[in-house]
C-alpha cells in the first residue's frame, strides 16, 4: 500500500514536471486587425506568421476586427497580445472620448511603434457626377463600419468640410469589401475608405468600374483642428484612371499593446518587426515608409517598456 501511493505521488510529479514547462513556454499572440480588404489583416497575418516561427512555442494568430476602435477596446480587456489602430483613435481611447465610443479611459494601452499613415481616400462613381465634397451632399454614401477608426475619421473630415450625415441622402455603415460591392452594383454613390495607399478593396473597384477620386483641399484637413491630421497626396496613378495627383488627409496608424503582457515578449514582437520589414513590404507596400526614427514620433500613449528597451538599443528616443 506505502508503495503503491509512493508511485502515484512519484507519476502525479513526474506529470506536473513535465507539463509545467510546456504550458509555461506556450506564448499566445493574437494580432488585431480590422477587414480582410483593408490593409491591417494581411499585415496582421504576415507578422503572425513571423512570431509563429521566429518566437519559441509561440502560437500567433491575425483576428479580423472593425479595426481601430474595437482594437482597443480588446486590448483593454486583454483579448489580443498586439493592435493596428489610426492615432486619431488611440488618442481618443486612451483620453476616454465618448463621443468616439469610449466610455471611459483605456488605461491599459501601451504604444509599440508608429508605422505607416492612412490617407483619406473618398472615391466617387465616376457616373454619379461627383467631383468635389460639396458634390456629395443628397447622395448616397458609405462611410466604414460604424465607430471604426474609418468612420471616425469621416465624421471629423466631413464635420471640417461643413457636411453632416443628414446631408448624404442615404448612409450605409459597411467594411471596405462591402462597400465597394455595392458601389459596382450601383446601390451607392461613394465610399470614403481610410486605409494604406494601393488599398486592395479601391484597386478592386477601379479595376471593375471608372471611379472618381475626391479631392479634400488642405483648408479642410487644417479644419479639423487634430495634429493627427495631416495635408497630403493621393500620387497620380496609385489607382487605373487616376491620372492625377490628389490631395487629401493622412493620419499615422499606430501598434499597440497592453501593460499586462510581459516585457520580454513586447521586446521581441518590436524587434521581429524591425527586423522583417522587407518580408512585411512584400505583402503591402505601404511598410516602406516606416522608419524606426519615427517609431516614438507622436505616440498618442505611453511606450510599453518592452519596446522601449528595444529603441533605447538602436538610439532611438521620445522627444
Amino acid at each position: 500500500m506505502r508503495i503503491t501511493k509512493l508511485l502515484i505521488g512519484f507519476a502525479a510529479s513526474a506529470l506536473v514536471a513535465f507539463s509545467a514547462p510546456t504550458m509555461a513556454q506556450t506564448q499566445f499572440i493574437n494580432i488585431l486587425t480590422g477587414g480582410q480588404s483593408g490593409v491591417y489583416y494581411p499585415l496582421g497575418v504576415a507578422l503572425a506568421q513571423l512570431y509563429g516561427e521566429e518566437i519559441p512555442n509561440a502560437r500567433a494568430t491575425a483576428q479580423v476586427t472593425k479595426a481601430s476602435a474595437e482594437n482597443m477596446n480588446l486590448l483593454q480587456a486583454g483579448r489580443g497580445e498586439l493592435a493596428w489602430s489610426l492615432a486619431d483613435s488611440v488618442a481618443d481611447a486612451w483620453e476616454g472620448n465618448e463621443e468616439a465610443g469610449f466610455t471611459k479611459k483605456l488605461d491599459k494601452l501601451r504604444g509599440v511603434s508608429r508605422t505607416y499613415n492612412n490617407y483619406i481616400q473618398i472615391v466617387a462613381n465616376a457616373d454619379s457626377g461627383i467631383t468635389s465634397l460639396e458634390d456629395l451632399k443628397g447622395k448616397r454614401i458609405s462611410v466604414g463600419a460604424a465607430r471604426s477608426g474609418t468612420e471616425l475619421n469621416a465624421r471629423a473630415i466631413f464635420k471640417a468640410a461643413g457636411i453632416s450625415y443628414d446631408d448624404f441622402s442615404k448612409v450605409e455603415y459597411l467594411p471596405f469589401g462591402e462597400s465597394v460591392e455595392l458601389m459596382k452594383n450601383r446601390q451607392i454613390d461613394a465610399t470614403l475608405q481610410s486605409a494604406g495607399l494601393g488599398v486592395s478593396s479601391i484597386r478592386d473597384l477601379a479595376n471593375s468600374i471608372d471611379i472618381e477620386i475626391i479631392p479634400v483641399p488642405k483648408e479642410v484637413v487644417e479644419a479639423v483642428g487634430s495634429l493627427a491630421y495631416l495635408p497630403a497626396t493621393i500620387p497620380a496613378d496609385t489607382y487605373e484612371g487616376q491620372a492625377e495627383d490628389i490631395p487629401t488627409a493622412a493620419i499615422p496608424n499606430f501598434l499597440v499593446t497592453h501593460a499586462d503582457v510581459p516585457d520580454e515578449l513586447v521586446y521581441e514582437m518590436t524587434k521581429i518587426f524591425y527586423e522583417n520589414l522587407d518580408a512585411l513590404q512584400s505583402t503591402h507596400n505601404v511598410i516602406k515608409t516606416v522608419d524606426i526614427n519615427n517609431a516614438l514620433e507622436g505616440m498618442p500613449v505611453p511606450v510599453h517598456p518592452g519596446a522601449e528597451k528595444y529603441y533605447k538599443e538602436h538610439g532611438v528616443s521620445q522627444d
